[in-house]
């Protein structure tokens, strides 16, 4: 599912792999599959014919070296381990590894997408000039694991509704007061905050 959201709408790449799991059934079947079989499943998302071949190619790589498709064994790895494994597969990066052990074996690891990445640039919890991958890194380190899975998902639900990237509503948000940006954006320091 990871691979399917890159680059495109929660709603196209849930369609996508919606349309991927109704025309396979599982992912044995998506391996056994044409890539232009599985392109075809997978259009609604965009970029088929990049991410079709990369699909393959990780269903093909994790079967060769496991035997299977199996992942559960990165549950006995250590953390960065498992990360380590899953990044280097072909188009995983840091985000996709991170989704896979949060949402696939509850692992306590923070996925930083495009709008956590913002507010938490926003709010300077990273460095403006911070990479993606930086992102990961410090989050990751700055979020009790108990509480990972809630930070990803309010910090993603903050990013969409209030911290948007062309138009964030700075005047609507709880954490202006803490939010170097939106104070210089409206113009406002915490003080005036505060008095108003």
């Amino acid at each position: 599912m990871t691979i399917l959201s890159q680059n495109t709408s929660d709603h196209n790449s849930r369609r996508a792999f919606d349309r991927l799991i109704t025309t396979f059934g599982n992912w044995q079947a998506v391996a056994e599959a044409s890539v232009e079989e599985v392109a075809q499943a997978i259009r609604h998302g965009g970029l088929a014919q990049v991410k079709a071949p990369r699909i393959k190619k990780i269903l093909d790589q994790i079967s060769a070296q496991r035997g299977s498709l199996d992942l559960m064994f990165l549950q006995e790895l250590p953390l960065a381990e498992a990360k380590a494994w899953l990044q280097g597969l072909p188009g995983v990066g840091p985000k996709t590894a991170s989704c896979v052990l949060l949402f696939s074996l509850g692992k306590p690891v923070l996925p930083v997408d495009t709008h956590i990445y913002r507010v938490a640039k926003r709010l300077g919890l990273i460095d403006s000039r911070a990479s993606a991958e930086r992102a990961h890194e410090i989050l990751g380190a700055m979020v009790p694991a108990e509480d990972v899975y809630q930070f990803h998902i309010h910090m993603i639900e903050h990013g969409r509704r209030v911290c948007k990237a062309l138009a964030p509503r700075c005047h609507q948000c709880v954490l202006l007061q803490v939010c170097p940006a939106g104070q210089m954006l409206l113009g406002t320091t915490l003080e005036h905050k505060v008095k108003a």
